[in-house]
């Protein structure tokens, strides 16, 4: 088993689990963690398909892109936070309610 489809399928199961949480929780703070997650095994994925067959260099587009993803995922992640703790009535830690 090579080391890309090793990625691969680790990136598969990041998404797949991300979007299992992302089905289960209810809190707000759990759901944006989830997509998180999602788009952390989105990343490893293109990272893995990046690389030619044979002994070519790697692609570099899918490696830039996924740089601008996670610039772009780390903005995303503080404006939901933000509006999160600006929903009246949304608990603002979970584990104090045992969710």
């Amino acid at each position: 088993m090579s080391a890309e489809f090793q990625y691969a399928l680790v990136g598969v199961g990041l998404f797949s689990l991300g979007l299992y949480a992302l089905i289960v929780h209810a809190h707000l703070l759990r759901k944006i963690l989830a997509l998180n997650v999602m788009g952390t095994g989105v990343f490893l994925l293109l990272v893995a398909l990046a690389r030619r067959t044979g002994e070519a260099q790697p692609d570099s587009v899918p490696h830039a892109m996924v740089i601008t993803g996670i610039v772009v995922a780390v903005s995303a992640t503080a404006l939901a936070l933000t509006l999160m703790s600006a929903i009246p009535g949304q608990p603002s830690n979970p584990l104090k309610q045992g969710l």
